[in-house]
This record gives structure tokens, C-alpha cells and sequence, in this order.
């Protein structure tokens, strides 16, 4: 399924829709979340910054899904990042944060937020756990091959630092959050048929000890080699 995006403006924020028929709706909030958001027990998780050192590159954007078709994108000004009602969300032990590649999403929201995002899901290590028959475990080739859905990846390694995000960047933060939801309900039972889970959740309550040693600078392999 190819399905590519049309901007609507709507009542300050704007609505994406598929040529499909399907809509998307997003809100834009700078610094911080702008009101109080109930996103449920569960909250898809993603961000976007300079580049991918944790300790040099800082972070621009964090996107945040309840799984119901509606995104909010928060978008940071460089050393604006109080951001307490964000992090009133990430840090609740109450909310589980669904991430693709949490490694990396834990870090940096660890660095700059100060806060720990857990209990967490990660898609990516559900894939490499469940689905050993293939190489295959980006976000592009799960939406591709679990959901039949074709995501956008041009813009990933554009600038996130700058003032006003393009239509394009939007539209690819906004769809990164958008399909996180589905991907853990199908890939939860892969791991439980495979007898996998109890490993999958080991290593989930593990990342944001590999997000520490990782802000410190210490290769997470080299300390648990002999």
C-alpha cells in the first residue's frame, strides 16, 4: 500500500491525509507539550536530533502517538528542554513507551530531558528476536512487511535543528509514531509462539542501563566482555 500525504489546515493544526481515504492529524508544540494529554497506557515514542552522538549532537524533536491516528510533535529550541509535562508522560511507570530502536530514543531522552522512559517496548529487538528468518528489522521494512504500508524514508538525515521544519520533515516525523502500536501487537505474539518473550522483556528492562553506559561513553559490549 503507497500511501503518500496532503496537508490541510485546520484550527491551528494541521491534518494529513492519505490519498486513501485514511487521515492523520498532528499537532505541533514547541518546547514542551502545550496541554495535558491523556495518551493511554501505552505511548509510541520517537525522536529526531542533529545526528546520532549522543553526547555532541543535540536533540530537536520528539514525537508522541497514542495509536489512534493522531500525532504530537514537540520541536526544541537549542537549551529549551524543561519540558515538564513531556516528561511528566515519558517518566510515568504507569505508561508503557513503545520505541523503534529505544537504544538510541532512551539516550538521548536521558541526556537532555533528564528523564528515564520506562517501562518500554522496542520494535526493533522484537524483530531481530522473532523474525530470525530475515535481516530485514528497520521501521521501512516492518511497516513494508507486517503491515503493507510504504514509509517515506527521504528525509531522515535532513536538519532537524532548524527554525521551521519543512512539510516534508513533518510528515516523516509525524508517520515514525504513526504504525508503532500495530507493530507490537504482531510482533507480541511472534515472540511468545517462538518462546522468545521472557528474553524480548529482559531486554527491554535493559536498555535504559545501555542508554547510561552509552551517555557515559562505555561500549555496552566491551563491559560484559571477559
Amino acid at each position: 500500500m503507497n500511501n503518500s500525504w496532503k496537508f490541510e489546515s485546520s484550527s491551528g493544526h494541521q491534518t494529513l491525509k492519505f490519498e486513501v481515504g485514511r487521515t492523520m492529524t498532528f499537532h505541533l508544540h514547541h518546547n514542551d507539550l502545550e496541554w495535558d494529554i491523556d495518551f493511554g497506557s501505552s505511548v509510541a515514542v520517537d525522536t529526531e536530533a542533529m545526528g546520532l552522538a549522543i553526547n555532541r549532537d543535540r536533540l530537536c524533536v520528539v514525537q508522541l502517538s497514542a495509536g489512534d491516528g493522531t500525532a504530537h510533535l514537540v520541536q526544541f529550541a537549542p537549551g529549551m528542554y524543561d519540558a515538564p509535562r513531556l516528561r511528566k508522560v515519558l517518566g510515568n511507570p504507569k505508561i508503557e513507551k513503545i520505541f523503534h530502536f529505544a537504544r538510541f530514543d532512551v539516550a538521548i531522552l536521558q541526556k537532555y530531558l533528564g528523564v528515564v522512559a520506562a517501562p518500554l517496548f522496542c520494535t526493533k529487538i522484537a524483530s531481530k528476536l522473532a523474525r530470525t528468518y530475515t535481516d530485514r528489522h528497520g521501521l521501512k521494512d516492518l511497516c513494508q512487511d507486517l503491515l503493507d504500508v510504504q514509509l517515506n524514508k527521504e528525509t531522515r538525515t535532513s536538519c532537524w535543528g532548524q527554525e521551521t521544519l519543512t512539510e516534508a520533515q513533518l510528515t516523516y516525523a509525524a508517520q515514525d509514531v504513526l504504525y508503532l502500536h500495530q507493530l507490537k501487537k504482531l510482533l507480541t505474539p511472534l515472540l511468545k509462539r517462538e518462546h522468545r518473550w521472557d528474553l524480548a522483556k529482559a531486554c527491554f528492562d535493559f536498555i535504559p542501563t545501555v542508554a547510561t553506559l552509552d551517555i557515559d561513553l562505555f561500549d555496552p559490549c566491551f563491559i560484559l566482555s571477559h
